[in-house]
């Protein structure tokens, strides 16, 4: 009798991986170039979630077909289409920062194919998008709750926001961040200009110490914000600097060095507070493959991504269409995921909290957990 069993069981594998399907998935990010650090880690979560869960429900094959853009908008255009017209992918994980989501956003939505964002936060990302979500919060939350946080947990009021004005990222929070300073009790004392590439900040630096606010707000990414933190250091600059996610990578504590100790910033995971099961056994694995207990948040995000297109999938296992995937997607709610339970709106929005945190002796400390 058991020997019966055995070999129908291997009938029915054999059976189920002989009509098993390939399904592709696209992922779409900056694995060179400036901005690299984000993609990277994306795609580390991306890539672990993929190998630890392959297949769906019924046996097929879910394979990643992956582009790098460099960070360019005519590589994430380029990259969109060729995913979706050669490689006919049922659905999309990217990009990383706003302006090139809100370019890959703009092609997915007329070929009805759908795209999760793994960590593009832009308040207006959605408006009015119907086949695009994403897994992160957005400016206007993350702004507002660390606005309120700087407040009333720190009791600083008196800040100077250093803005990038080639970035959305950057304006969309600094207004948010503004917006709540100021119901909060608190004020800004002047907004300092940027540009991405900049190197020299010398003459930003000059005006901090000039205008001595109690804190500094940077809603920039890592490079600029990173170099800002050092040359403030060598002139002597020794106020509370502080900033969005835009610096949660190990990146930025490489290109700071010991000048962005005591940084204090806004991040949507802690590898040392899992809040699931999934999480605590997801860091595990990533401790076994790279060697180091400490997933980054972004990695996090992207297995999150992976997930909930997974998830999707696995309910229109029996319709497997771009349109239901879509409406799944959207339809998410109390997913137990990588970085925390994740419910997503109808606007494709995600519902998450906030993680404080501080950067002590080089690595990312946890200071704080703010809800929804």
């Amino acid at each position: 009798m058991k020997k019966i069993v055995f070999l129908l069981n291997i009938f029915i594998f054999m059976n189920c991986s002989l009509y098993a399907k390939t399904i592709n998935i696209g992922v779409v990010l900056p694995l060179t170039g400036s901005v690299a650090a984000y993609g990277q880690d994306v795609f580390s979560g991306v890539e672990l979630a993929n190998k630890l869960n392959p297949k769906l429900d019924n046996g097929d094959i879910v394979k990643l077909i992956i582009i790098d853009t460099k960070g360019d908008k005519l590589e994430t255009t380029s990259g969109i289409n060729r995913l979706i017209t050669q490689d006919k992918v049922l659905g999309i994980i990217g990009e990383t920062t706003t302006p090139n989501t809100i370019q890959a956003i703009s092609i997915i939505e007329d070929k009805k194919i759908p795209l999760i964002a793994p960590v593009a936060s832009g308040d207006k990302l959605l408006d009015g998008k119907k086949y695009a979500s994403r897994v992160c919060f957005s400016d206007g939350f993350q702004g507002d709750k660390f606005a309120t946080y700087i407040t009333k947990d720190l009791n600083l009021k008196n800040a100077v926001i250093i803005i990038d004005q080639s970035n959305v990222y950057s304006l969309g929070l600094a207004k948010a961040f503004e917006k709540s300073l100021k119901a909060n009790g608190g004020k800004v004392l002047k907004k300092l200009i940027i540009s991405s590439g900049d190197k020299d900040f010398r003459a930003i630096v000059s005006q901090l110490k000039s205008l001595n606010p109690d804190f500094v707000y940077m809603p920039i990414y890592h490079p600029e914000a990173a170099l800002i933190a050092r040359q403030a250091k060598q002139l002597g600059f020794d106020k509370l600097l502080t900033a969005g996610d835009g610096v949660n990578n190990k990146t930025f504590i490489e290109l700071g060095s010991s000048a962005v100790n005591g940084v204090i910033f806004t991040d949507s995971f802690d590898s040392s507070n899992p809040s699931t099961n999934r999480g605590k056994k997801f860091i595990a694995e990533y401790e076994k493959e790279k060697g180091d207990k400490d997933l980054p948040a972004f990695s996090a995000m992207g297995a999150d991504a992976y997930y909930v297109m997974l998830n999707a999938m696995n309910a229109c296992k029996d319709n497997l269409t771009s349109e239901c995937i879509n409406d799944k997607i959207h339809q998410t709610k109390n997913y137990e995921g990588v970085g925390g339970f994740i419910s997503i709106d109808a606007n494709g929005n995600a519902v998450r909290p906030v993680v404080i945190k501080e950067i002590q002796n080089g690595k990312q400390v946890y200071k704080a957990l703010i809800k929804p």
